[in-house]
């Protein structure tokens, strides 16, 4: 038998503790490739699920610009019978220009208030022109007031989409392991589209007219 001077291992023994180095290195390597793919995965459902909210909006905006170029025909078609409710269509124009200014700048919390406002206004215009027998009987009123009241149900029907779109959104960069994924590469919580509560409100026909 071969002898072998002390602190000098056989190559036996040294085959051995390099084939275990060898399979040590493979479980790390592919445990790090594990993480690797798995944070990939994390990162690209975080990058979908922003996507769809920025997508949620983006049906929702639609929808506001085309309201936006059907309100100045409401107002200058009511002129044309409502020469003494010049306030009320002045308000409408108002509110109209808030909802664009707040979407132009994508201020959600200001469109709420401003979408609020303006479904008031609208409300106090249509329950205004049952005074009115000419302009009820008017075509282009009709057609207008089914245009508008058409498209304000579709953003309330996108809204909902949208707010739980963003639900989605801000929960999953704050569960764990999300969260780390989110906080690395800046994922930002959104923030939900909330009316105003006058919008529920039903319109006061007899304050209106003051009876």
């Amino acid at each position: 038998m071969r002898r072998y001077a002390a602190g000098i291992e056989s190559p036996q023994v040294f085959a051995l503790k390099g084939t275990a180095m060898g399979i040590g290195t493979i479980i790390v390597l592919g445990g790090l490739l594990v993480i690797v793919v798995y944070a990939v995965m994390l990162y690209n459902n975080l990058v979908q699920v922003k996507h769809n909210v920025s997508k949620a909006w983006a049906n929702i905006d639609v929808l506001l610009r085309q309201r936006h170029d059907e309100l100045p025909k409401l107002v200058e078609t009511c002129k044309q019978y409502m020469k003494f409710e010049q306030e009320t269509l002045t308000k409408v124009m108002e509110a109209r220009s808030k909802v664009f200014a707040a979407r132009e700048a994508q201020n959600i919390p200001q469109l709420g208030q401003a979408e609020g406002a303006l479904r008031a206004t609208l409300g106090s215009l249509f329950a205004l022109a049952e005074a009115y027998p000419d302009l009820k009987t008017n075509q282009t009123f009709q057609q207008l007031q089914i245009r508008i009241s058409s498209l304000e149900n579709a953003i309330a029907d996108r809204r909902e989409f949208y707010n739980e779109s963003v639900n989605v959104n801000n929960v999953r960069i704050e569960q764990f392991p999300d969260s780390i994924i989110a906080g690395m590469f800046q994922f930002k919580p959104a923030q939900l589209l909330e009316f105003q509560a006058e919008e529920k409100a039903d319109v006061d026909v007899k304050k209106l007219f003051g009876s």
